[in-house]
């Protein structure tokens, strides 16, 4: 009896490569098609608008300051201390202004050959209030014992961001105002916001008027109000953006 050959390996994997062709064929025309090209990236422009106010100033700072001299380290040091603790008293009592202590320093005098021949020391007190009227009558009681050496006026923090407040209407409207303009020049039909950035300054354009100091406070007499005057600060809200310039430009 003869023997049949076996099946070859071609002979199972027939059906399975005809199975696959038919798949294919059967898979409709779209998924056959390559993926469509990306969208190209919308032109976008940068722009900055910004809204600026100049405000009064409605805080000061007084300083009042003294120098001791004397030949002894420690002595000079004790008479400044009880200086400065007398007056800080005293200002503390104006609930109406706030009152620190600022510098302090005590150095010695020398002569030619750096032999020390005494000693000397000087102490401030600062006055800060939005009450001028109050600041400056206390800078004017404590007359006999410090004097006023420096006065700067700001623009208190509070009053700052209500302005900025205020502004950031404007600048909005700036800005969009000028990316629809911009928008239009370029043939465009309008635009997208794509990224904001928010930003406040201040400039004071009154510098703070140095005083003289007199040598010390037993020249001093007592003096009335010390005359105030505040300048004004300019206060600005800045708009910085990319925007996407949508639309068919004109040809």
């Amino acid at each position: 009896m003869a023997r049949r050959p076996s099946p070859s390996l071609g002979y199972f994997l027939a059906p399975l490569a005809g199975l696959a062709c038919a798949a294919a064929l059967s898979l409709p025309a779209s998924a056959q098609q390559p993926p469509p090209p990306p969208r190209p990236e919308l032109p976008q422009l940068s722009l900055e608008a910004s809204a600026a106010r100049d405000v009064a100033q409605d805080k000061v700072e007084i300083t009042l300051a003294n120098e001791i001299e004397g030949s002894d380290q420690a002595g000079v040091a004790d008479q400044l201390n009880k200086l400065v603790e007398t007056a800080l008293n005293q200002a503390k009592r104006e609930t109406r202004v706030t009152s620190r202590t600022g510098s302090y320093r005590i150095w010695a005098n020398t002569d030619r050959n750096g032999k020390i021949t005494g000693w000397r020391g000087r102490a401030e007190l600062v006055l800060e209030s939005k009450d001028f009227v109050a600041a400056s009558t206390l800078a004017g009681d404590l007359g006999k014992l410090m004097a006023v050496s420096n006065v700067a006026f700001s623009l208190s923090r509070e009053a700052r961001e209500a302005e900025e407040h205020s502004l950031l209407a404007e600048a909005a409207a700036a800005f969009k105002a000028r990316a629809n303009d911009a928008a239009r020049a370029f043939g465009f039909g309008g635009y997208a916001i794509r990224q904001l950035d928010l930003s406040g300054s201040g400039t004071v354009y009154q510098p703070p008027r140095p005083y003289a100091m007199r040598a010390s406070a037993m020249e001093a007499k007592a003096a009335d109000a010390v005359p105030l005057e505040a300048g004004k600060a300019t206060v600005t809200v800045s708009v910085r953006g990319t925007v996407d310039l949508i639309g068919t430009p004109a040809r």
